[in-house]
């Protein structure tokens, strides 16, 4: 679950979103390497067995057994639950980790549910054909992004996890809220939300109060910045890493 994507230095972990796989981060592999030694991984529940009790601390528990060989402090780059994660994480284990990128989410989504956004996904066509069965039914971006994550058989595409997962993990965040983790860290750390966030308002300018945090805004971006703005997202966090790795 864990991918060794090559470059040398210090140790970059890539975290994707709910639904999401490794291959989220396939145009910024590239890129990211001239700033260390880059690894991707694969959430439980995500072509994986998820956890008995999908909690946020059961998947953070999942994530350090798998990265405990990584010795030196990390830079964590996530998006969405990979970011959630990534700085639960980074409270948890505050010398595994550096620094840290958050793109779009935010600590307290409690009062909403995914009820209805599982039966939405439960209503999916599956298997799709081929390729371009999903990219006209998502659209371009949100297409190649599920067309990196889902699972590929013999006869098309189909979600790579199960629905009930997706589902419970996104529900807990109804329940609960990870403020106190995040006010806990002590790293530098970026946060980068889009223009047409999922995230409640406000909260991630709120996060920004925090010392040693910067915020960006990007216009005209929805919840996957990274694909949607590729070339603003590259420029912030290239300027962010430059900055904390200069440390």
């Amino acid at each position: 679950m864990l991918y060794d994507e090559g470059g040398t230095g210090v140790p970059i972990l890539l975290l994707h979103g709910l639904m999401g796989s490794a291959r989220t981060w396939s145009d910024q592999l590239g890129w990211l390497r001239e700033f260390g030694h880059v690894y991707t991984f694969d959430a439980a529940g995500h072509g994986r067995p998820a956890p008995a009790e999908p909690t946020t601390e059961a998947f953070v528990a999942d994530l350090a057994e798998a990265t405990a060989a990584i010795a030196e402090p990390m830079v964590v780059v996530g998006h969405s639950m990979g970011a959630l994660h990534g700085w639960v994480f980074a409270a948890a284990h505050p010398e595994r980790v550096r620094a840290l990128v958050v793109e779009d989410i935010a600590p307290d989504f409690r009062g909403r549910t995914a009820a209805g956004w599982a039966a939405m996904i439960e209503g999916w066509p599956q298997p799709f054909p081929d390729e371009e069965a999903v990219l006209g039914y998502f659209g371009e971006v949100a297409g190649r992004y599920f067309l990196r994550a889902f699972h590929r058989d013999a006869d098309g595409y189909r979600l790579h996890g199960a629905v009930a997962t997706f589902r419970d993990i996104s529900e807990e965040w109804g329940g609960r809220d990870f403020w106190a983790q995040w006010a806990a860290l002590r790293i530098p750390a970026l946060l980068i939300e889009g223009e047409f966030t999922i995230t409640p308002p406000g909260q991630m300018r709120r996060m920004a109060e925090r010392a040693d945090t910067r915020y960006v805004w990007v216009a005209g971006a929805g919840h996957l910045v990274h694909d949607e703005q590729p070339d603003r997202y590259r420029t912030e966090v290239e300027s962010f890493l430059r900055e904390v790795l200069a440390r």
